[in-house]
């Protein structure tokens, strides 16, 4: 796993058979700063690299779960019968 190629030595080389083995410890040094290429069958295929400061591709989650937004103070949930009427109104388009 700790392989290094001659033409990028700061780069570590891992084979995808390695990395199913054992993502943990790749995955610890990625953590760290470290970035790899992955290889199936001598030729790269891939890499794994920290991510950027400052770009989140997924938002954090909120402590205390999801928040919806209010709905205004006017505002009343439709009946049964209505739901049911708009159910029935889309099934019979299908």
């Amino acid at each position: 796993m700790n392989r290094q190629t001659a033409y990028a030595p700061e780069m570590k080389t891992i084979t995808v058979g390695e990395l199913r083995q054992n993502p943990t410890a790749m995955l610890a040094e990625v953590e760290a700063g470290e970035t790899y290429r992955i290889t199936r069958h001598n030729r790269e295929v891939g890499r794994i690299v920290p991510p950027q400061p400052g770009i989140a591709l997924v938002p954090a989650k909120h402590r205390d779960g999801i928040r919806l937004p209010e709905l205004p103070a006017s505002y009343t949930s439709p009946s049964a019968a209505v739901l049911d009427e708009l159910l029935e109104d889309m099934r019979g388009d299908r």
